[in-house]
């Protein structure tokens, strides 16, 4: 995409800032009883590029705190081989649907969120809502810090970034909350932002790449829209 670049490498200073989130967050722990809550229907939270379900572990403490049933996404770690995890995390979700017998919202942090979004886009009758944190929408690792790592090992990023527009003639049918952020020092936030689905609202909060998964400004939002209605008045 025209004039969109991966952020500068002094971005990743940035990060340096996820240390107040985690104070924040311990700080503000007792105020998140407040968020609205859940009725017991499932969630699952995706882990980011090189994490595990540890590093969900305190979003998804809050979300079953808020009544929400709140699991990993339970494939170890992502190692960002996108097409092979879309149909694991595909089957993982419709495993989960048929065994609530509900639909189930996805939360996904950085490449998770873009998961989410592709099984969303795939398997919407299992699908009610995703949320995404941060997530590369736009052109897979091409605007991210990643970019060079990838092309070193000898990606196409080019190629990379016409298969998931490619995959974006099917829209997604489900509503999807986008959030982003300036201070991202991973993901150029432009790459974060859904310009494509109509379902979709964008989102921009204040945190780091790394403090999407700890922020309480994040925790309010995800709860939030978690338990919106659609416009019917359904819970979707």
């Amino acid at each position: 995409m025209k004039d969109l670049r991966p952020p500068s490498p002094f971005s990743i200073l940035n990060e340096g800032l996820t240390g107040l989130e985690l104070a924040r967050l311990a700080l503000t722990w007792p105020v998140l009883a407040r968020l609205p809550r859940g009725d017991g229907r499932p969630v699952i939270v995706c882990p980011g590029f090189s994490a595990d379900d540890a590093s969900t572990f305190a979003l998804r403490a809050c979300l079953r705190a808020l009544g929400h049933d709140a699991v990993g996404w339970g494939l170890g770690r992502n190692l960002g081989g996108v097409p092979s995890l879309i149909p694991r995390l595909a089957e993982r979700v419709v495993a989960l649907a048929e065994q609530a017998g509900d639909r189930v919202a996805l939360v996904g942090w950085s490449l998770g969120g873009y998961l989410a979004r592709e099984v969303a886009r795939e398997r919407p009758h299992a699908v009610r809502r995703v949320v995404t944190l941060g997530s590369p929408i736009l052109g897979g690792p091409r605007y991210t810090q990643l970019a060079a790592l990838y092309r070193a090992q000898g990606y196409d990023l080019a190629e990379i970034e016409r298969i998931v527009q490619t995959r974006e003639r099917l829209p997604i049918t489900v509503p999807i909350t986008v959030l982003y952020s300036r201070l991202d020092g991973v993901v150029a936030w432009q790459a974060c932002v859904d310009r494509s689905e109509q379902l979709a609202e964008n989102i921009e909060v204040r945190t780091t790449h790394f403090g999407f998964g700890f922020s309480t400004e994040v925790y309010r939002i995800v709860a939030d829209r978690l338990v919106q209605a659609d416009a019917r008045g359904l819970r979707v």
